[in-house]
């Protein structure tokens, strides 16, 4: 049985993308897969890594349970809205928290080598565009995906990652948004 973390990274609960990470729950575990949801919005922290890696910061309760899951989950699906090209403030504090050395990566003395200590899981991001995904890749380069696939899970270990994006949402009516639910769900019960 594969074990699914749901990381929802709008900080808004009454967003599409709380629906995106509800249908690909439903179609998760209608696959017999086990899931877990990590709501950042509803998580109690301070998202700012207040000096950097020089001096560790307590991990607050809902951190540590946050992190528990991510350790214990084999497939890990992000889910975000792309806000001026990259990651919304509250997850990226939330990933700044977390993704530590020593915990998701570690450092090799005396190289510029490091391991990965997140090996052996797999990803997937889901993100929200006000514009069409071609367009983000091709005019843009796609920078959040750059962030968080190439620069924070695959360094981790975590690989392969998948993306999916979700687009034109400003524009989007209902019967489009039911069609990307459908979608998404597919996705879950495919666990991809």
């Amino acid at each position: 049985m594969k074990r699914i973390a749901i990381i929802n990274g709008h900080p808004n609960q009454d967003s599409f993308n709380f629906g995106i990470a509800e249908a690909y729950k439903k179609g998760a575990e209608q696959s017999g897969a086990e899931v877990k949801m990590i709501t950042v919005a509803a998580l109690n922290f301070d998202p700012v890594l207040h000096f950097g890696y020089q001096k560790r910061m307590e991990l607050e309760p809902d951190l540590l349970k946050a992190w528990e899951t991510i350790q214990w989950a084999d497939h890990l699906v992000w889910i975000h809205p792309v806000w001026w090209g990259g990651i919304p403030a509250l997850m990226k504090g939330f990933i700044d928290r977390l993704f530590l050395p020593g915990m998701a990566f570690k450092y090799r003395e005396n190289s510029v080598w490091w391991d990965k200590l997140l090996k052996g899981k797999t990803g997937h991001i889901i993100t929200t565009l006000d514009q069409p995904g071609w367009y983000y890749r091709l005019f843009y380069g796609r920078p959040s995906v750059n962030q968080l696939k190439k620069s924070t899970l695959e360094f981790c270990g975590i690989k392969p990652v998948k993306v999916t994006y979700v687009g034109i949402i400003k524009t989007s009516d209902d019967i489009q948004r039911k069609q990307w639910l459908k979608k998404i769900n597919l996705l879950g019960l495919r666990q991809k």
